[in-house]
């Protein structure tokens, strides 16, 4: 199968037409005509991913974060991006990303699904769904995949109830999300003790949609990179964020894409980057 096959496939479940404008999404290095045997799924094209797939012996890598966002004006060896682009191409990889697209049709709900919420609305409306064909993108594997929740108010992150007859504590629900994401830790900013009903839930960096969580009504909020004054600032208008990483969310992209592709792509073999948190805790 040839990598404007596979392309197309996936861009019928996940359109590029639902990134975000500033967002640099699709196919970034490599041939639209090379054939494809392997793909190799990650989050991020570091230099140590793109050694794990050349040694697989991959054919084209797939990521949730572009590693190319800016226009380059050079492609040279002694630039970081540059000698990871001149590493793909020499070892005949061609390589795809899809980031907020992916966000906006998939990530929200997979990341709510994981926490158990309920009464699922998007947080921050952004497409409204008009190019995704799910029934197109079923493909011919056999592993099954959860339908695309396709509406006229898709977006960033999500917002639902908590699904529980007793509501937790905030600390015993940090607790729930270290332990759903498979996480060594999150950072907290709220009172321990205080009761969570109602998420709100954005994967990877959610500084910019806490007033979104505010605006629907969330006592709690799930996310990543939250800074120190935006964590306060949140706090003293009543909303406790969960901060889980900006991988400690986004990384379920991995084996979720990794199954879809399994389900749609019959004959070729997908393979995964293991899952290791890039920070450390001293």
């Amino acid at each position: 199968m040839r990598v404007r096959e596979i392309t197309d496939r996936i861009e019928k479940r996940v359109p590029r037409q639902a990134a975000l404008e500033w967002d640099n999404v699709g196919l970034l290095v490599g041939d639209p005509d090379q054939e494809v045997h392997r793909i190799y799924v990650a989050l991020d094209a570091t230099d140590q991913v793109i050694d794990h797939a050349i040694s697989a012996k991959a054919d084209m890598l797939i990521t949730h974060h572009p590693m190319i966002f800016s226009p380059i004006r050079s492609v040279r060896a002694d630039d970081f991006v540059g000698r990871r682009v001149i590493r793909l191409i020499s070892h005949e990889i061609s390589y795809y990303a899809m980031h907020t697209n992916y966000d906006v049709c998939e990530m929200g709900d997979l990341a709510a699904d994981t926490l158990g919420m309920t009464e699922l609305i998007t947080l921050d409306v952004s497409y409204d769904g008009r190019d995704i064909d799910p029934v197109d993108a079923a493909g011919d594997g056999t592993d099954a995949i959860p339908p695309i929740r396709v509406s006229s108010s898709m977006g960033i992150g999500k917002v639902g109830e908590m699904g529980e007859a007793i509501a937790p504590s905030l600390r015993d629900y940090a607790k729930q999300v270290r332990e759903a994401f498979g996480l060594s830790h999150v950072r907290v900013f709220g009172d321990p003790e205080r009761e969570v009903h109602r998420v709100a839930i954005c994967p990877g960096s959610g500084k910019s949609e806490v007033d979104y969580a505010l605006a629907a009504g969330a006592d709690t909020y799930v996310s990543g990179d939250i800074d120190h004054h935006t964590g306060l600032d949140a706090m003293a208008q009543g909303l406790a964020v969960i901060d889980a990483g900006h991988y400690g969310v986004e990384h379920i992209f991995i084996e979720h894409m990794a199954m879809t592709l399994r389900a749609q792509l019959a004959e070729i073999d997908v393979l995964t980057e293991p899952m290791k948190e890039p920070v450390w805790i001293v």
